[in-house]
């Protein structure tokens, strides 16, 4: 099973996301859900760089793609990251809809504050 994971700042916001595992033993399609999970979180990390214009601290493994974001004070850089981050939850989404939990599970894990 491929778990994406997506951490949420206290303004919703997407700052990191984690695509781990393998869709193994469903054939014939495994290797079409990894590759469209792969495909999503390559093309964010290379969105990010060329629309946003800044460098997220990534790794690209087989079986893990991460990726965490430092948002800026530029409000329109800022608003590229954040679009770019949910699209990528999107469409993990929609794999996990159209292919079922037991291959490609979404997990929200959203910012708490800690003061009282």
């Amino acid at each position: 099973m491929i778990l994406a994971t997506f951490h949420h700042d206290e303004r919703g916001r997407i700052t990191s996301f984690q695509l781990e595992g393998h869709a193994r033993n469903w054939r014939p399609w495994p290797d079409v859900i990894c590759a469209g999970v792969s495909a999503i979180g390559q093309t964010t990390i290379g969105s990010i760089q060329e629309l946003a214009g800044i460098e997220p601290d990534y790794v690209l493994e087989d079986g893990n793609i991460r990726c965490a974001v430092e948002y800026p004070d530029d409000d329109e850089q800022s608003a590229v990251i954040a679009t770019l981050m949910a699209s990528t939850r999107i469409g993990c989404l929609q794999l996990e809809d159209s292919y079922g939990k037991k291959f490609v599970t979404v997990n929200d894990v959203f910012y708490v504050s800690t003061e009282a």
